[in-house]
């Protein structure tokens, strides 16, 4: 029994021998003078032409297979140059092993995005969404495979939480109780879903230097556009001795060789939702990969945005000014039309940003780095961390954090902490940029978002 992916990288040696394949159905018409049968066992993106007479095996059957049947194949591998596919499989044999219903959803014609994700369990059987899961997949491995190729820990930080690391107070409570009263629940004290795994990873980077995490995150986000969910994964590394500027290039690095990784092995699922989804894909990706990522101040950014104005660019929020925390618009002018390339922002002010990030010399500002892409805004945000505990504690108070509650993660800075610097990375996000999706359900396997837990 063979293996689509298989046949696919082997065909020129199988050419004239008998193979069997077990498949499920994608499409089958009767012609004629003969039949065809296109099926695909999920192991490749590619399908097999399967073409079979009267005469064959089972021929009463196989003719009556429908859209989604299991069936088992088997004949004579023919190449057939020439022919948009590369070979087909002569049947001389076809058992139909299962038989789908006639109501099957998922027929040969056009689906909305908005049908599917109500049967997001069935919608990795279609093209569409059996090559973004595709790339989903590798994406993932190459993200591990960058990580353990420079030597870094991979970590996998809690998912139940006592501390909320952002201060957005978004988070999902964990609890066993219905009165609130946290005390006497399971932990002895409130809990939540995690939002990020920075502060635990923060902890290991001074054991280990350089750590990652790569897990779902959650925020009780009441929020229907199509950049956010309630439940997503993220990137987080974590590297001890750092400063912003090695953050920086870890951060480029990082991207153009996962980006770089995907584009190499997924070659037929991008072409495919270049034609589909984003006409120009593969050029915005390569771009990415190959172009040189800029570099501008926060400062400088509101001056470059003001001059905008003045030349008469209207944004919907015109009133740019320093402490301004920069919408999406304003994100994507920066890098698209004043540098025209992936942009660094950093040095944000203080009072926009993070607790636990480094404050600078100037007392208003952060040592913090924004990634900003074309098409999206934002893509990374990450700084440097505070290592001075007195003005912690302080910038704890200014934020109205409980101290109290972040002991643990505070007393680092007694306790030998030189530097530390990382990032988050937005999985999906990145995802959606790379596979030309629109929205952020349509990159999760299962979406999670308000009003929706379907499956």
């Amino acid at each position: 029994m063979k293996e689509l992916q298989q046949i696919h990288q082997e065909f020129a040696k199988l050419d004239g021998q008998e193979i069997a394949i077990i498949a499920r159905v994608r499409s089958n018409r009767q012609g004629k003078a003969v039949c065809f049968m296109i099926v695909n066992d999920g192991t490749s993106f590619d399908d097999l032409q399967v073409v079979y007479k009267t005469e064959v095996k089972g021929f009463d059957d196989a003719i009556k297979a429908r859209v989604s049947s299991i069936v088992e194949v088997t004949g004579k591998l023919i190449l057939t140059p020439g022919k948009p596919q590369p070979f087909e499989l002569m049947a001389t044999e076809i058992e139909l092993l299962d038989q789908a219903v006639e109501e099957y959803p998922l027929q040969k014609k056009e689906h909305s995005p908005e049908f599917l994700r109500e049967i997001a369990h069935l919608r990795a059987r279609t093209k569409t969404f059996n090559a973004i899961y595709k790339v989903r997949s590798e994406l993932s491995f190459a993200i591990h495979k960058y990580f353990n190729d420079h030597g870094f820990l991979y970590a996998q930080t809690p998912i139940i939480t006592g501390n909320d690391a952002e201060g957005a107070g978004e988070t999902f409570t964990v609890t066993t109780r219905s009165d609130n009263k946290y005390e006497q629940d399971f932990f002895g004290k409130q809990s939540t879903l995690t939002v990020s795994g920075q502060l635990h990873a923060e902890a290991l980077a001074q054991a280990f230097k350089k750590v990652y995490t790569f897990g779902p995150t959650f925020r009780a986000e009441n929020s229907n556009t199509s950049k956010h969910a309630a439940e997503f994964w993220m990137i987080e590394p974590e590297v001890a001795f750092n400063d912003l500027k090695a953050n920086i290039e870890l951060i480029e690095s990082l991207i153009k060789t996962t980006v770089g990784h995907v584009v190499e092995k997924c070659a037929a699922e991008l072409k495919f939702l270049e034609t589909n989804l984003e006409p120009g894909l593969l050029d915005k990706i390569n771009n990415l990969v190959h172009t040189k990522f800029k570099v501008t101040e926060y400062g400088q950014a509101i001056q470059l945005l003001q001059e905008a104005i003045k030349n008469g660019h209207q944004f919907e929020e015109n009133n740019i000014v320093f402490g301004l925390d920069l919408a999406t618009e304003h994100e994507r002018y920066i890098c698209e039309v004043i540098n025209q390339a992936p942009t660094f922002v950093t040095n944000y002010p203080k009072d926009i940003k993070a607790f636990y990030m480094k404050q600078n010399d100037d007392h208003k500002t952060v040592a913090a780095v924004d990634l900003l892409v074309p098409g999206i805004g934002e893509l990374v945000g990450g700084s440097e961390r505070e290592g001075d505990y007195d003005k912690l504690i302080k910038r704890c108070q200014e934020m109205k954090i409980d101290p109290a509650s972040l002991d643990w993660y505070l007393n680092l800075r007694k306790y030998g902490y030189y530097k530390s610097a990382g990032f988050g990375l937005g999985f999906e996000r990145l995802l959606m940029y790379i596979t030309g999706v629109a929205n952020i359900r349509d990159v999760l396997l299962y979406p999670r978002t308000p009003n929706n837990l379907l499956f």
